[in-house]
């Protein structure tokens, strides 16, 4: 048994504690994800990969009711809770009081590729939703490839499947949610 999944253990026991031994051994895989993540996001992003582990920490450990079945588990509602945030960080800057619709330009990053906008990735959330309905496995890699960032290799080790499952399952999840948006447009 891991260090993570002990005190894991000790949390849901209600070892007030425990949460206070979490955080330094998971900080930096947590950061690392984020950073990994943020990295990917678009230039005029406000939130930063510390704010948004913080932000992700203070939802994980904030509930009472929450428990988890060990360090995949945990690290599995870690990227669901980034996810969340960032899914309401691009509905709260496409919101029409927020210049929603509006556009910066900086002549200088044209030629640059530019990170997925608000809308394409309120659209992934929206097709993810369906798929999770239809197998939850694949919509969990996806969580954990496109909103948080990680490799088919590191997203294999968190939900213990092979590395050539990962891949399968990342190629068709990306193919069913490219159809999914597409037949919604």
């Amino acid at each position: 048994m891991s260090e993570v999944t002990r005190i894991l253990g000790a949390i849901q026991k209600g070892n007030a504690q425990a949460a206070d031994e979490l955080l330094p051994l998971v900080y930096e895989e947590l950061r690392k994800l984020a950073a990994a993540k943020m990295n990917s996001e678009a230039q005029e992003h406000t939130l930063q990969p510390t704010a948004l582990v913080h932000e992700a920490w203070l939802a994980l450990i904030g509930s009472e009711s929450v428990r988890w079945d060990g360090r995949a588990h945990f690290f599995g509602a870690a990227a669901e809770a980034m996810r969340r945030i960032l899914i309401n960080n691009a509905r709260r800057r496409l919101a029409r009081r927020h210049g929603g619709g509006q556009q910066r330009l900086d002549i200088h990053e044209l030629e640059i590729a530019t990170a997925p906008k608000d809308d394409e990735m309120l659209a992934v959330d929206e097709a993810l939703e369906k798929l999770a309905a239809r197998d939850p496995a694949k919509s969990e890699l996806v969580k954990l490839r496109y909103f948080v960032g990680l490799t088919n290799q590191e997203a294999a080790a968190i939900l213990g499947v092979s590395e050539k499952t990962a891949k399968r399952s990342w190629t068709y999840a990306k193919l069913w949610l490219l159809a999914s948006i597409e037949s919604s447009r």
